[in-house]
């Protein structure tokens, strides 16, 4: 048996290598080859091409690396026209995925969309895609296969992967051994500022602005930087030196360092999974241009950005807490640019969606926090009783291997 890969985010690389390792276990013989990054190719798959490299937002930025992109599918077809594949697994990464399912269904290869790109959130027209060109998703969030299987698309819940990853991946002890003795002497605030390097330039000013506004009130924290790759911590180091600050910056510790924190500071993204399953208190801040922002108002379908913030309300309609939709009615559009301050108060994770500079509004949540033992005792406590429901299923990946080993048998 031969899968076909196909994930270019850098979370997608880590959420698809973990299931090449419960796929690998269950049927050793089964080959691996496409697109990925280094976690894939250490899983034992064969690579094509790093696809990481080229994890790009917004038009523009895909429209500029159009050509590789381009050469990237050629060698798809060329690979995919000569190979007997029994099945293409896509994780996440829209636009460039979109073209791959289309070649694997011209050469009639079922096709199956692992961790899919959140389309319910800002591009729902794109369900026509996903109709014709994938046979199968498996939906990482209830809410989401629901919306799905309304709209016609053959969708399975198996829970999220991010849970499962985060609960077996073990701390690096002597590191955190050495980080306790030279940062735990005060509270740590970590800072997440994006696994992209737009995310990060865009974004870091913010941060550290952030960080400059908590420090008026609580003058002995610890910031640290958990930087994706030497890259974004080049960027973060460039920048300290021009403002002439000083910040640690670590690479490659995000677990670690998001379990050592008393509280974080995060763009928007999956890493809000994996600060909700260590239980931490954060802001959610995400800056963007102003016509993007402007943009978004038209597209967005979702109250909130931060996927914890959409389970809580998920959860709290289920048990009839609250009627709040999680989507925007038609009549509703344009969407307000942001939450009102109501809406934010009652998030678990207090998001901005901004262009202009929020960081002092960041930093007040931060601050009260610290300042109050009662106030993150509480946030805490409503984190652990929402990863509760929502971590429902032993093994997502184990779900998630057995449902697409029983798909491409009932194919063959």
């Amino acid at each position: 048996m031969k899968i076909f890969f196909s994930a270019g985010d850098p979370s997608g690389d880590i959420h698809a290598a973990a299931l090449i390792k419960k796929l690998h276990d269950q049927q050793p013989e089964i080959q691996f080859v496409g697109f990925g990054g280094e976690n894939m190719q250490l899983a034992g798959c064969t690579l094509i091409a790093d696809l990481t490299k080229f994890a790009v937002m917004w038009l523009s930025q895909a429209v500029s690396q159009y050509f590789k992109f381009r050469n990237l599918l050629k060698k798809a077809k060329e690979y995919i026209s000569h190979e007997k594949i029994d099945a293409v697994i896509l994780v996440d990464y829209p636009g460039f995925n979109w073209h791959v399912a289309k070649l694997a269904k011209k050469y009639e290869i079922p096709v199956l969309y692992f961790m899919p790109p959140q389309i319910w959130s800002w591009a729902s027209w794109r369900i026509h895609k996903m109709k014709r060109n994938v046979d199968m998703i498996l939906t990482p969030l209830q809410f989401e296969q629901r919306w799905f299987e309304q709209h016609g698309v053959n969708s399975v819940f198996i829970g999220h992967p991010f849970f499962e990853e985060i609960a077996n991946k073990e701390s690096d002890t002597v590191f955190l051994e050495a980080f306790y003795k030279k940062y735990g002497n005060a509270p740590i605030i970590t800072l997440l500022p994006g696994s992209r390097n737009q995310e990060v330039s865009a974004n870091l000013d913010d941060f550290i602005l952030t960080v400059e506004y908590i420090k008026e009130v609580h003058p002995n924290i610890n910031p640290i930087f958990a930087a994706y790759n030497q890259t974004q911590a080049q960027i973060i180091h460039d920048r300290l030196c021009d403002l002439n600050l000083t910040i640690p910056i670590i690479v490659g510790r995000t677990t670690e360092l998001i379990r050592a924190s008393d509280c974080c500071l995060a763009v928007s993204g999956s890493v809000s999974l994996e600060i909700l399953a260590c239980n931490k208190p954060t802001v959610i801040y995400y800056k963007v241009g102003k016509i993007p922002l402007q943009i978004q108002r038209f597209f967005r379908r979702t109250r909130y950005i931060t996927l914890v913030n959409l389970l809580a309300i998920d959860l709290q309609r289920d048990i009839n807490l609250t009627q709040t939709p999680i989507f925007y009615d038609k009549s509703e559009f344009p969407i307000p640019i942001e939450p009102s301050e109501k809406d934010r108060d009652s998030m678990l994770f207090p998001e901005f969606l901004t262009a202009t500079d929020r960081s002092k509004d960041a930093a007040a949540y931060i601050v009260y926090w610290l300042s109050n033992h009662d106030a993150m005792a509480t946030q805490k406590r409503q984190l652990a009783a929402l990863l509760r429901e929502v971590d429902k299923f032993e093994s997502p990946l184990n779900r998630a291997a057995n449902t697409i080993l029983e798909f491409i048998e009932n194919k063959m």
